[in-house]
């Protein structure tokens, strides 16, 4: 009798034992997925209205950068937008940005070209622009110069074109 007790015991501990294991596995996965959804949660948009645009001709192009090292290079962008005119205006939105301090350049391809081209002296020959607005009579501003900090909920900032 006792071999079969202990049979049956042994039987139990085993089924118990998958069991645990199939909940550890299933609390794995679904903590897994709320940690996946949180982290989603955290990153919100960033929504950068163009304002001052000449024409509606081509598009507006937004650069989103996270890093002085990065800034302005195009190829080094975090995200990048292409935005179509209205009367005057584009909006460019950028998706699933952590919370952080970024800056934004944005220029006018009215021929829909992907880079700034520059005439005599360096200026350049589309409508450029920079969150915060910073002059730019002397060059292009530093990154620190158009930083803005982007929180949890997302931001909207205004950023108008000079030509």
């Amino acid at each position: 009798m006792d071999s079969v007790s202990s049979s049956s015991v042994k039987k139990k501990i085993r089924l118990r034992g998958g069991l645990q294991q199939k909940a550890i596995g299933v609390l794995v996965l679904v903590g897994a997925v709320f940690i996946a959804l949180l982290g989603a949660a955290q990153a919100a948009s960033l929504r950068v209205e163009v304002i001052q645009v000449r024409n509606k001709a081509g598009v507006v192009r937004c650069g989103l950068f996270d890093r002085a090292e990065r800034w302005m290079k195009v190829a080094d962008a975090v995200q990048g937008v292409a935005a179509e005119i209205a009367e005057g205006r584009a909006v460019c939105e950028f998706l699933s940005v952590p919370a952080g301090q970024y800056a934004v350049a944005v220029f006018h391809a009215e021929n829909n070209e992907s880079d700034i081209t520059y005439g005599w002296l360096g200026k350049p020959k589309q409508g450029v622009g920079f969150s915060n607005n910073p002059s730019i009579a002397f060059g292009p501003p530093s990154f620190e110069r158009a930083t803005v900090q982007v929180s949890d909920e997302g931001n909207a900032i205004t950023i108008k074109l000079t030509y």
